[in-house]
């Protein structure tokens, strides 16, 4: 029988993975690319095995912790602030795998270390088009008050994600009767639809890098109905033939420092929640018209109708070509440190890159038109 929960390659205290490890074939990049392209399967179902990340890539995650270990350390202690000030009744986090599980685990923590708060952590699945994982979140609230829990993802792009998650808890609402807020909190908020950011700033979260050497070896959800019964969680493959190439307690440690150096300054308090970098204080709205003038220029330069072929930011960009087959790479800067991931790995798969200096991103990412 399948256990209700594991934490992947976590402490089991760190987060409760509501998914359920199952055999998934591997599918090649390009023939992936072609069945989704071709309406013939959705993402959802198929899943392309990792690799073990070369040295070379090792070497940039290894640089990218560095300069930016800080920053995510203060825009978690920001999230974890006002996660504490809008859940007065007990704080449950959602994170939303797989991009959202490492927040989720330093928000458990941060939370626990210096806001004496002990907030239970579950990573879920939630997929674009088919929804959130029904069978999850009623384990979840069989436990939890519905207005305890707490979403969490680490940026937005265009914003999909964020409105997928209204939909699935409206749906849900509907057909149970419980109704649980759709709120995201977000280290970064490109498109301007999370309910809390920490920022609105396109910088370069080290997490984003990697794949499951970073989140737990555990893969984004898949969908096979041969394996999965209608009462199971969605699916994953869980990478243990990598562990020792893990990463993820490694950079949950390092940040984990960066916020023990930030809250050891003498200042009081120790960190101001309200800080806001260049381009944070822009308004939901203002984020998202840029979004929306953004992917109007996307179509009419580069002749791109489907918006799921475009990719803004550099955790979207990242995610093309660990997982899709890319077309184009746009930097607002080509010597720019915080795109020095994604030039190699364009430069690798031989991806025409072009530099926009007048890009509202740090990096864009097109996906190849295959239909």
């Amino acid at each position: 029988m399948t256990p209700d929960y594991f934490s992947g390659s976590y402490f089991a205290e760190d987060v409760r993975f509501l998914l359920k490890p199952i055999r998934i074939e591997n599918t090649p990049v390009k023939a992936k690319e072609a069945l989704i392209q071709a309406g013939k399967k959705h993402y959802s179902q198929m899943l392309t095995h990792e690799k073990r990340p070369s040295q070379d890539y090792l070497d940039l995650f290894s640089r990218a912790l560095s300069d930016n270990r800080a920053l995510v350390a203060r825009h978690t202690l920001i999230l974890a602030k006002k996660i504490s000030e809008t859940r007065r009744n007990g704080i449950v986090l959602v994170s939303l795998m797989r991009a959202g599980t490492p927040v989720g685990v330093l928000l458990k923590r941060m939370l626990g270390r210096y806001f004496g708060i002990d907030a239970d952590h579950y990573s879920i699945s939630i997929i674009r088009d088919v929804g959130i994982d029904e069978n999850a979140l009623r384990h979840i609230l069989a436990c939890h008050a519905p207005d305890s829990l707490a979403f969490v993802d680490g940026w937005t792009g265009k914003g999909v994600i964020s409105r997928q998650l209204e939909i699935s808890l409206k749906r849900f609402a509907d057909k149970h009767g419980i109704v649980v807020p759709p709120e995201l909190y977000v280290l970064s908020d490109l498109a301007g639809t999370a309910f809390v950011s920490a920022s609105a700033e396109d910088y370069l979260i080290p997490s984003s890098i990697l794949n499951a050497t970073v989140s737990g070896l555990v893969s984004r959800s898949v969908i096979d109905k041969a394996q999965l019964l209608e009462t199971d969680y969605h699916g994953c493959h869980f990478y243990r033939d990598y562990a020792d190439a893990d990463l993820s307690r490694d950079f949950v440690d390092s940040i984990m420092s960066a916020a023990d150096e930030i809250m050891a300054q003498p200042a009081s308090p120790h960190f101001d929640p309200e800080l806001r970098l260049s381009g944070e204080a822009a308004p939901k709205q203002v984020l998202r018209e840029q979004s929306r003038r953004f992917l109007g220029w996307i179509r009419d330069s580069y002749g791109v109708a489907d918006q799921n072929l475009i990719k803004p930011g550099i955790g979207e960009s990242t995610r093309v070509f660990l997982r899709r087959e890319a077309d184009l790479l746009l930097v607002r800067a080509h010597e720019d440190a915080a795109v020095k991931h994604l030039i190699y790995l364009a430069e690798a798969k031989n991806i025409p890159i072009k530099a926009c200096p007048d890009l509202p991103y740090r990096a864009v990412a097109l996906i190849k038109e295959l239909t």
